[in-house]
């Protein structure tokens, strides 16, 4: 079965000390550094022990201690979606005295926006920061100190020029000049339906990428680095034989979700070992019948955007999550007996970016001990140009 990793999982592995539990008022956001770690070594395995062939979207972690980690594991290429996650991951890099550092702010910023990463490029200036462009006539309102990325949309229909469109991607680089730095071309459709498929479909949409790089460097100009694939597709990526040999580009993939691993990859990618990482810890809260139990934890806490069920009981392969309410998670009990009010759970959510962007604060456990309590910093977004 696909859960079968999951259930598999000694939940006493996830145990949080007894004097936190006393303490802690459910739900609450808690990360493992340890299992932190082991993701980082796994994907960095993956790439063939080369960090920089990752650059991981930091929207799923949202934490600068785990940035940190995420640094002395070697990593200096980093994607972002927000300001605010621009702002501390910036923050951290210089705090680490990590020069020559790559952000790639990855979603189309418009007027204010625009402007705030600007001056953060300006104030951290040790750190290479780009944009992402789909229009020539945008490339004069980008500031001269971000760099810039073309968005190429391959069939995700989400942002981006289309792939077939060379007249309008080869427009935007003759603009942007040296400032042009490469292609984004993220692949978020390939997912679901089997190993063999998400391979095939990926290897599809890259086949049709380096036909366009060429096009590009045929019209004269240099393509510097080639960005693909979140978590479903990156290790398709990572061994489509044509980006490991390209004799003038760099090529990263851009997963980020595999710093925490979720449900929903657990789920679509069988063919990844990952441990979860950032979990919820809940509590029952209420038997409203006899096959149901009710816990603390509903959207307010876990994501659920991403649909049924929103999260895996570690432990208790006979909870299946029903659709949760605001501050409600129901779970009908399919056999045995149902947990007592007050049983602790820990929940794998299906979605894990939003789940940690829901949290102000998280518990950091390390070799089965708090180490600390840390604010969720990056979450939400900024206000104000100068807020």
């Amino acid at each position: 079965m696909i859960r079968s990793r999951f259930q598999q999982i000694d939940v006493d592995d996830y145990a949080l000390p007894a004097e936190v539990v006393g303490r802690v008022i459910s739900p609450a956001l808690v990360v493992y550094l340890d299992r932190v770690r082991d993701n980082l070594s796994r994907v960095i395995e993956l790439a063939a022990g080369d960090p920089a062939r990752w650059r991981p979207h930091i929207k799923t972690i949202k934490i600068p201690e785990i940035f940190v980690e995420m640094t002395r594991a070697g990593l200096r290429n980093f994607k972002c979606a927000t300001t605010r996650e621009a702002m501390h991951l910036l923050h951290v890099l210089d705090q680490e005295g990590i020069r020559q550092a790559d952000l790639l702010l990855a979603y189309p910023l418009i007027g204010p926006a625009l402007e705030r990463l600007s001056y953060l490029a300006r104030v951290q200036e040790r750190t290479r920061v780009s944009v992402l462009c789909e229009d020539p006539a945008a490339v004069a309102s980008i500031p001269e100190v971000l760099s810039i990325f073309i968005d190429v949309n391959p069939g995700m229909n989400r942002t981006g020029v289309p792939v077939s469109d060379e007249m309008t991607i080869l427009d935007i680089a003759r603009q942007a000049g040296s400032r042009f730095r490469g292609l984004h071309f993220y692949d978020g459709h390939v997912h679901g339906t089997g190993a063999a498929t998400r391979r095939r479909m990926a290897f599809e949409g890259y086949d049709r990428l380096m036909e366009l790089v060429s096009r590009v460097q045929r019209d004269g100009m240099s393509v510097g680095e080639i960005i693909t694939s979140g978590t479903p597709s990156f290790p398709y990526a990572l061994v489509y034989e044509p980006f490991r040999t390209l004799p003038a580009t760099t090529h990263r993939v851009s997963p980020g979700t595999v710093v925490f691993h979720d449900f929903r990859s657990e789920q679509e990618l069988e063919d990844l070992e990952l441990k979860p990482a950032a979990l919820v810890f809940s509590r029952v809260v209420s038997h409203p019948a006899d096959d149901i139990v009710t816990c603390d934890a509903g959207s307010k806490s876990i994501a659920a955007e991403a649909g049924d069920p929103c999260a895996f009981a570690l432990g208790h392969p006979a909870l299946e999550a029903l659709t949760p309410s605001e501050e409600h998670l129901p779970f009908r009990v399919s056999e045995g007996p149902r947990p007592e009010r007050g049983s602790q759970l820990f929940l794998v959510p299906r979605h894990v970016c939003p789940t940690v962007n829901l949290a102000e604060q998280a518990l950091l456990i390390e070799n089965g001990r708090l180490r600390e309590v840390v604010p969720v910093r990056a979450r939400a977004h900024d206000l104000f140009v100068d807020g």
